[in-house]
């Protein structure tokens, strides 16, 4: 019993913990936006929104930043 009561708190802080990242963008991938759109106001970016200028960054596409700062336009 005892051991079922703590692996369900762990699962638990894990879930609690991924969803609380997932929320809140890090300072790296806001500064790693920034690096291509440095005048742009992220300040209202959603997770999901940072997720797919993280997509744009990383993909194979050598022109990335022409992408993030068309995304970001069309984001506000």
């Amino acid at each position: 019993m005892k051991r079922i009561i703590a692996l369900t708190a762990v699962a638990l802080v894990t879930t609690v913990g991924a969803a609380s990242a997932m929320t809140s963008p890090s300072s790296v991938e806001l500064n790693e936006i920034r690096g291509y759109a440095p005048n742009a106001d992220l300040s209202a970016l959603t997770s999901k929104q940072v997720g797919e200028l993280q997509m744009i960054i990383h993909g194979s596409d050598r022109e990335a930043g022409v992408w993030v700062r068309a995304y970001l336009l069309n984001a506000s």
